[in-house]
């Protein structure tokens, strides 16, 4: 079990006026009116620091906060290893399963609860993010500082990710290995993908990330160049350079161009996930990794390139 833990809600000008079980109920529609009752009944949920009554009406400005009782998280490998560290950043390998946020019954098994368990006196700040599944280097700034100068590497990667040839060398580089299926054959040996990325309806999340058409409201252009690196009997290693960082863009553009990752059960030949299923964008399965990463150093201005060993399944078997 965890600790539990406590969420905040600022009251807005546009939500003042409702009573505080009408706030909850309409806001967090994954409880019933009745659970939320229930909570406020037992103090669980307080206005400005004080018990509160489902009936009091809400002012703007005011803060409303929910004590989630403690819960049992789904397992996770909590070890991590650290690749890179110094005063601003590390670089950590994370391990396939582990999440590295908060979210969907995650708290304490996540990398960033580990890292400020493991260093308490620091404020670690992931600069991306890697998927559930996806294992490899992670860069994470130690201050806001940190974060702000390598944020900013990762908004200005490319000029234009749909560009044949990207206009300069971006001083930020993140190249993924992937195992595709061998059902469809890759038939060259590079490619690129450019299929636009953006929200398609779901049923139980409201929306998730896939391919979209180009003229799609919010499509988001995206860029992947493939290489193909050894090719199986039963599936096909490919390095993968992103010139963008969407959603879960090297699931779905391989996917996309169908190949889809070996074993991922939401993506599949299309790189458009089901609006029906009950496969979550979290759950794990497929094999990708975080291979090398090359950045600028926020301090020292000179550049970094790390490399984390991939898990065997996604090394290199024919030498």
């Amino acid at each position: 079990m965890n600790n539990g833990w406590t969420y905040y809600d600022r009251i807005t000008p546009a939500t003042a006026g409702q009573t505080v079980l009408a706030y909850y109920t309409e806001r967090y529609t994954h409880s019933t009116q009745q659970a939320w009752q229930t909570r406020i009944e037992k103090g669980q949920i307080l206005l400005d620091g004080q018990p509160v009554t489902a009936g009091t009406r809400l002012s703007t400005g005011q803060q409303l906060s929910y004590y989630r009782l403690p819960w049992q998280e789904p397992t996770a490998p909590l070890n991590f290893e650290v690749l890179y560290e110094d005063n601003h950043l590390w670089v950590i390998a994370k391990p396939s399963g582990l999440p590295v946020l908060p979210g969907g019954g995650f708290l304490e098994h996540t990398l960033l609860h580990q890292l400020r368990d493991r260093y308490p006196t620091e404020t670690p700040i992931p600069i991306h993010r890697l998927g559930r599944g996806t294992s490899g280097a992670i860069l994470i700034a130690k201050s806001q500082t940190a974060r702000t100068h390598l944020s900013r590497q990762f908004r200005v990667r490319t000029i234009s990710p749909t560009s044949a040839i990207p206009s300069i060398q971006p001083p930020l580089t993140k190249i993924y290995r992937a195992l595709v299926s061998s059902s469809q054959p890759v038939p060259k040996n590079h490619f690129t993908c450019t299929y636009p990325i953006g929200k398609l309806p779901h049923n139980q999340l409201g929306y998730i990330y896939g391919r979209v058409s180009e003229n799609a409201p919010k499509a988001m252009p995206s860029r992947s160049d493939c290489v193909v690196i050894e090719r199986r009997s039963n599936a096909t290693l490919i390095d993968v350079s992103i010139a963008t960082g969407r959603p879960h863009q090297i699931r779905i553009h391989l996917a996309a161009a169908g190949y889809p990752l070996l074993g991922d059960p939401l993506y599949p030949v299309g790189g458009v996930p089901s609006a029906t299923g009950t496969v979550m964008p979290g759950d794990t399965g497929y094999h990708l990794h975080a291979h090398q990463l090359r950045f600028i150093h926020p301090h020292t201005g000179h550049p970094v390139s790390i490399t984390a060993n991939p898990p065997n399944i996604l090394k290199i078997q024919s030498k």
